[in-house]
């Protein structure tokens, strides 16, 4: 079995070079391509990240995003990274249950949350 996690854009080209650079962390590289898809993919047992253009523009809140654990206790450094890249910063850091996360929009505003889980879970 195999998830995976599309994401209607306008641009894929210009979604897939901030993800590529957002996910490097993670391993991520380019796989398939055919218009109007174009995968992401990271290493098993990761989620292919399917990148569809679409002719409309985001509207409104997500309903499913990602949350996405860098191993990393200093998410305003990642989040910092992320920017240069073209995220926008949505909220402050925020914490429940030891989980404390920030969330981001890539440059075509679909939201996605930086975490770091609580050290009795380790990293994800």
């Amino acid at each position: 079995m195999q998830i995976v996690v599309t994401l209607d854009c306008l641009d894929t080209e210009a979604q897939a070079g901030f993800w590529l650079a957002a996910l490097a962390p993670l391993g991520y590289r380019r796989g398939f391509e055919g218009p109007p898809y174009l995968s992401l993919v990271g290493p098993a047992p990761a989620p292919t990240l399917l990148l569809q253009q679409v002719p409309e523009p985001k509207q409104g809140k997500n309903r499913m995003h990602l949350d996405l654990d860098f191993d990393t206790e200093d998410l305003d450094a990642e989040v910092d990274r992320l920017k240069r890249l073209g995220a926008q910063k949505i909220s402050e850091e925020q914490s429940e249950h030891g989980f404390r996360w920030v969330v981001v929009a890539d440059p075509e505003g679909n939201e996605f949350c930086v975490f770091d889980p609580p050290s009795s879970l380790g990293s994800a």
